[in-house]
């Protein structure tokens, strides 16, 4: 009796991870995998040696202070120390031309 016991809470354990794995695999869609891939994009950041500018253009902070935001213009990347900095610059920019 101690065997049947046994077999079935074995069998019920393989079971139920076995249905885990399952409903994970099933409630991974294309939008999910999209949002992850974009998430990671995001977190890549940016060192003052992948920027062109030494200091931010709008405000003159350095950029070995840390680089909040990037663009790039005219084929160039440019650090900002703010996402404010960074928009003052692109609207300045575009006056210009």
């Amino acid at each position: 009796m101690k065997h049947i016991y046994s077999i079935l809470l074995g069998l019920l354990i393989f079971s139920s991870c076995n249905n885990q794995t399952t409903q994970t695999e099933a409630s991974t869609t294309p939008g999910e995998d999209t949002m992850t891939i974009q998430e990671n994009v995001q977190q890549t950041k940016y060192t003052p040696e992948m920027v062109v500018n030494k200091h931010d253009m709008t405000c003159g902070m350095p950029v070995t202070a840390g680089i909040s935001d990037t663009c790039h213009f005219n084929g160039n990347a440019y650090g900002f120390c703010s996402p404010e900095c960074k928009t003052e610059f692109l609207t300045k920019s575009m006056k210009s031309k």
